[in-house]
């Protein structure tokens, strides 16, 4: 089999196509042929060690996937061989064939694709956590998201939507605007790159006051991070909460008085540590977001697809930020 290998800490130019032998799947595991990837933000940051989680080496980026089940290993009862499945194994998912642990598999509905399945839990399961158990978002409430057509930005748009919440959408460009109103935001701006300063800032959170209502936000979704995060913060209502989910902008320093001006929450949003503490709740987040997508009201959207040779490319253009939606590997 082929599988796109780290070999040592570098961009996504240092991946090297291998051949590997075909693994056979252990006790309690199984071997998945792999259909589609889909590449996440953690990738550019996990080969370069920079992530985490570090994996020893040689290993294979790409963190969630779909495929099927072509065999099975000792104690296996399910799923069974030619079952259609997703899985989030955290990094080896760039490869023709992997091995699974057979209970971190899920079914692959077959009203969904490969290419829908691989870029589903990711990107809703890090946005529906964080707006669900991290943030209560309820009915009526305001959010801001920023970055919001990236790939967990443009879930928590449509997540919000679900949710009935009135949903802002912060992003850098016209292109990017109008793709998160397509999403169902309910309205939106476009931020200033590269480094702000004092007077940009202030600006800036001017806006994102006055897109608020005037009364400031109740949630903000940060997927971004850098000079962007105290404009935001600065945009919240009274007991506002603030969920930390990236940083491609730069890791943030936040003058704390802000959170105690208004008695705002300041939330962190680790859904790989999630999954690990806290099963039961990801398991009833999965159905949820499994239903969501079976009534019409989520669906990812994929702007573009790659051949496995190539996804060191899709890495690429992800970390330059130049993706809407999810892109996918196919194989």
């Amino acid at each position: 089999m082929k599988a796109l290998l780290s070999t040592a800490p570098g961009g996504p130019e240092t991946l090297a196509l291998t051949d590997l032998p075909t693994p056979e799947p252990g006790r309690g595991e199984v071997r998945v042929a792999v259909k589609a990837v889909g590449i996440n933000y953690p990738d550019t940051l996990i080969i370069e060690d920079r992530y985490q989680f570090r994996p020893p080496r040689p290993f294979a980026p790409g963190a969630e996937l779909a495929g099927v089940v072509e065999a099975v290993g000792e104690g296996v009862t399910s799923p069974a061989v030619g079952d259609r499945v997703i899985a989030v194994p955290g990094w080896g998912a760039l490869a023709e064939q992997v091995i699974i642990r057979a209970d971190q598999t899920l079914p692959l509905p077959g009203s969904m694709s490969f290419e829908e399945g691989a870029a589903l839990l990711m990107t809703y399961g890090t946005s529906y956590y964080a707006l669900k158990n991290r943030a209560g978002l309820k009915a009526g409430e305001s959010l801001l998201v920023l970055g919001a057509a990236g790939g967990v930005g443009a879930a928590a748009v449509e997540l919000g939507k679900a949710s009935g919440a009135r949903v802002i959408a912060a992003v850098s460009s016209e292109d990017k605007l109008a793709f998160a109103r397509e999403l169902g935001a309910n309205d939106g701006l476009i931020y200033p790159a590269g480094d702000l300063d004092r007077a940009a800032q202030k600006t800036l959170s001017e806006d994102f006051k006055r897109l608020s209502g005037g009364d400031g936000f109740d949630v903000v979704y940060d997927a971004v991070g850098g000079a962007y995060a105290e404009p935001a913060l600065r945009a919240l209502g009274w007991e506002g909460r603030y969920l930390v989910v990236g940083f491609p902008a730069g890791i943030p320093s936040i003058p704390l008085n802000l959170a105690l001006l208004k008695s705002v929450q300041i939330m962190g949003v680790f859904w790989g540590a999630h999954i690990a503490r806290e099963p039961q709740a990801h398991a009833e987040n999965v159905s949820e977001l499994m239903r969501l997508h079976a009534e019409g009201r989520i669906r990812p959207r994929i702007s573009e697809t790659w051949p496995l040779h190539q996804a060191g490319e899709a890495i690429t253009a992800l970390g330059d930020r130049r993706a809407m939606g999810k892109l996918v590997v196919t194989l």
